[in-house]
């Protein structure tokens, strides 16, 4: 796993650590919070697997 794969990973963590707590606070609802979980899990592994690939 080079410096390449790394940063990208790094990155998405820090994102997701910083959007986290808004997220939960918006999505108080069990409901709105899966569907919108489920969302981000999404978008996160379609951008993982474009930098997989590329």
């Amino acid at each position: 796993m080079g410096l390449g794969e790394i940063v990208p990973a790094i990155f998405l963590v820090a994102v997701f650590i910083l959007v986290l707590p808004s997220f939960i606070n918006s999505n108080l609802k069990k409901k709105v919070f899966f569907k919108n979980l489920g969302i981000w899990c999404i978008i996160i592994s379609t951008v993982m697997l474009i930098l997989f690939f590329i």
